[in-house]
């Protein structure tokens, strides 16, 4: 049986050979891999700008979009990960490994789809210039097209499902007594090892998750909200389902997705 470490080699192996792929791509599939994450990126945006303007859950609603929705550049942290998974099992708690492979499969999972949804996305004509509410229009019936031509139904369950599992673990392990102090304790030997990027996420995530307290009503909002907007996607005739998506588009902040 894989150990722990094994399980986040591979799925930070399946990221790097993507995001490989990604660089080797024409500009046109490079530009088009950005605006499919401009467009989740804006949608997140719209949807949570109740828990983003919150300070009670801001700061966990913040740690979502950037750590697992983000269209950041995670190269750094994660060669740190895969080329010291060992020394992430011995050095920190079995409960914050389990995190670290968690959080390596929500990025597997996503820049898989990602990389589907792009591959659509280039082969379609470029959008011409329109202004903003039917540029939102425009981007969504082609997200949604490209979204429909893909399909993978079950692997947009399984991702929010390991979106769902990372958030519940993470609100388990802030509650274990003593662990904040011991994760500052770990800073210098973190550093040492050259595991100072994974120290900072899972600081900021404890905080994140700490500062909300009770997180149930976050996660179960973010739960029924994905779950809608997965539905939404496969299931709502196209013209109410472009219409949805692109009134969400528009009313995202000016800066989402850049």
């Amino acid at each position: 049986m894989p150990s722990s470490a094994d399980t986040l080699r591979d799925h930070l192996a399946q990221v790097e050979q993507l995001r490989q792929a990604a660089q080797a791509a024409t500009p046109a599939v490079q530009a088009a891999l950005a605006s499919v994450r401009s467009v989740q990126v804006r949608r997140f945006h719209a949807c949570y700008a109740d828990f983003l303007d919150s300070p009670r859950h801001g700061q966990a609603a913040r740690f979502f979009l950037t750590e697992l929705y983000g269209s950041h550049d995670y190269r750094q942290r994660d060669a740190q990960f895969a080329r010291i998974a060992g020394a992430i099992e011995r050095l920190f708690p079995a409960k914050v490994m389990a995190l670290a492979v968690q959080l390596a499969e929500v990025h597997a999972l996503t820049e898989t789809l990602d990389w589907t949804l792009t591959q659509r996305w280039a082969a379609l004509p470029t959008l011409s210039a329109t202004d903003e509410p039917q540029a939102s229009e425009a981007l969504a019936r082609r997200y949604l097209s490209c979204w429909r031509q893909v399909g993978r139904r079950a692997d947009r369950d399984r991702q929010l499902q390991a979106v769902m599992a990372l958030g519940w673990h993470m609100a388990e392990v802030v509650r274990i007594p003593g662990l904040r102090t011991g994760l500052r304790l770990m800073r210098g030997p973190a550093k040492a090892a050259g595991l100072a990027a994974l120290q900072q996420v899972l600081e900021d995530g404890f905080d994140a998750f700490t500062s909300m307290g009770q997180p149930d009503g976050f996660l179960i909002a973010v739960q029924t909200r994905e779950a809608d907007w997965i539905a939404c996607f496969f299931d709502t005739p196209l013209p109410q389902a472009t219409l949805r998506l692109g009134h969400a588009l528009a009313s995202a902040p000016a800066a989402a997705g850049t």
